[in-house]
């Protein structure tokens, strides 16, 4: 896979919240591959159905984003 690291999280609100209904994923990409794979998200869950955006992000001292995408689980 090119050398890049990603991983999926998948959001559970704690008891103390109630229900946390959205779905996350956090990458760690190179910033041109953190970029295009932002892109990607947001056009397999286009904002207008899912609400989709970037969550969070930072650089991390090797130059690399980490990123959290948050959606809608369903468009329905």
């Amino acid at each position: 896979m090119n050398g890049d690291f990603s991983h999926r999280r998948s959001a559970r609100g704690s008891a103390a919240e109630g229900l946390d209904i959205w779905r996350r994923e956090t990458f760690v990409l190179p910033r041109p591959r953190a970029r295009e794979r932002a892109r990607e998200f947001l056009q397999r869950f286009p904002r207008e159905a899912y609400q989709s955006e970037v969550e969070s992000w930072r650089e991390l001292d090797n130059g690399d984003i980490e990123f959290t995408m948050r959606r809608l689980p369903t468009a329905d």
